[in-house]
């Protein structure tokens, strides 16, 4: 005999494994549905992440609570969770049977139904119980449909349908599970930011070079010098620099080169008296200079 539940009710499970379905019927609107369970202990929160079982993690590791495929029958769709209650270790108290939709709110769902079956009955057996869910707002996204909980040296299942806006997430995390955000996991994996590189004269950023590609010698700035730069002197003429003689005259074909002309001689000066004679004997005059004719380009030494 089936009992029809309604939100709130409980009734005594006599059965030691138990199969509890979700149907609901498809459609071009609908969002797809997931159970999950939730194992939950003495304070009414998980253990261990290990305690959470959904489509991402099938199984318990103890085995004993599992989540089952998706099917389709002639009722609609249908996803489960399959629990084996007598051997269940005394540490879990509940067992919290959950529903969440990917898509959309169960505002879109219709014909939601939460049924519990004796697993030792087969598969064509009845259910023990069945719930209809219905969410308060519709604006749900993730619902408690029951759960199953210990009661002195038995188990009972209780109809719940308590609903929640945030999902899967938000349904989680309220019994203990620690979710890792994505933005989070990559922030923490990417490489520390490096530190800004001090500035070089004039402004000029100094780029992060590694040092497997750092040349041996730095280049040039491509611009013009800083402004602040000190400009360099310009060179100054080297006062004992010794002056370069003047270039030789080549010989003329067999003449010879003209002696270089003497500086006027100055006449000595006896204290302010004119020059005298040497001994009373006239002076006699030099011997004219030898004047050579203009040389043309003809007679130019050609290098």
């Amino acid at each position: 005999m089936t009992h029809a539940m309604v939100k709130g009710s409980n009734i005594p499970l006599e059965a030691g494994s138990v199969r509890t379905v979700l149907s609901w019927s498809p459609g071009a609107e609908v969002p797809d549905i997931d159970a999950s369970a939730l194992l939950l202990g003495e304070d009414g929160r998980v253990r261990s992440d290990a305690d959470f079982v959904f489509y991402n993690q099938p199984a318990h590791p103890g085995g004993l609570v599992r989540h089952r495929a998706k099917r389709q029958d002639e009722d609609g769709l249908t996803d489960g969770i399959e629990v084996d209650l007598a051997p269940m270790e005394p540490a879990v108290r509940r067992i919290v049977l959950a529903a969440s939709a990917d898509g959309g709110t169960f505002e879109s769902v219709r014909d939601l139904r939460l049924m519990v079956y004796d697993v030792a009955a087969g598969e064509g057996a009845p259910p023990v119980a069945a719930f209809d869910v219905r969410p308060d707002t519709g604006e749900e996204t993730a619902l408690i449909c029951g759960e199953l909980y210990r009661r002195d040296e038995g188990w009972k299942f209780r109809a719940l349908g308590q609903g929640y806006a945030s999902g899967l997430l938000g349904l989680a995390t309220e019994f203990g599970i620690v979710v890792e955000d994505d933005e989070e996991e990559a922030d923490a994996t990417a490489p520390a930011a490096r530190e800004p590189e001090a500035d070089a004269p004039g402004g000029l950023t100094v780029p992060d070079v590694p040092a497997a590609q750092a040349p041996d010698t730095p280049p040039a700035p491509a611009g013009p010098p800083p402004a602040s730069a000190p400009v360099p002197p310009a060179p100054q003429p080297d006062a004992a620099a010794t002056v370069a003689p003047p270039p030789t005259v080549p010989p003329s074909y067999g003449y010879p080169p003209p002696a270089p002309a003497a500086a006027p001689a100055q006449p000595a000066t006896g204290y302010g008296y004119p020059p005298h004679p040497a001994y009373g004997y006239p002076q006699q005059a030099p011997p004219p200079a030898i004047t050579l004719p203009p040389q043309g380009p003809q007679f130019q030494r050609r290098r």
